[in-house]
């Protein structure tokens, strides 16, 4: 077998890897998330870096909408719905509900409405852009989320609630 086959081979992932691989995603949103809500001072919510820019509690509200629409999106609908932002607690609830509510649909055999791909490509990156900027942003406001080895994290597929594991390898 050549090394271009095998590569290819690897490439080919069945639907349940897929999904399994997804629901994994998921739960990394909801480790890294949590990590950058979590002990967020009263004021970051309100925080803003230029006239312009999106508040965390902003962002957070934004990422709910992206969760809300993945969960449309599996169940085969394109749907969209702007949110006005909550207050932060509410918003920190319902970042872990909306993964709950889309974590327990890729957990059964219900058929997704969108592949894997396009989920993934969509509004679970697009969230994960999103967590990057509230990790950022609590620096900037003086708060800042200690750094981990997240390869060393314990990670797993269906935890997705704000009780999360401690970090292992922070530095």
């Amino acid at each position: 077998m050549s090394t271009r086959q095998s590569v290819a081979e690897s490439a080919a992932v069945s639907i349940g890897d897929a999904r399994a691989l997804l629901r994994h995603t998921v739960a990394t949103l909801a480790y890294r998330g949590g990590k950058a809500v979590r002990n967020a001072p009263s004021s970051f919510a309100a925080f803003r870096v230029g006239p312009d820019s999106r508040t965390p509690v902003e962002i957070l509200a934004h990422i709910g909408d992206l969760l809300d629409w993945a969960l449309w999106m599996a169940k085969g609908e394109h749907r969209w719905k702007d949110s006005a932002p909550l207050p932060w607690s509410e918003e920190v609830a319902r970042f872990h509900s909306t993964l709950a509510a889309f974590d327990a649909y890729l957990a059964t055999d219900a058929p997704l409405g969108w592949g894997a791909d396009k989920l993934f490509q969509g509004p679970i990156a697009d969230a994960l852009t999103h967590v990057g900027q509230l990790t950022m942003l609590r620096r900037l406001a003086g708060s800042p989320v200690r750094g981990e080895n997240y390869a060393r994290a314990d990670i797993q597929a269906g935890r997705v609630g704000a009780d999360q594991p401690a970090s292992r390898v922070e530095f």
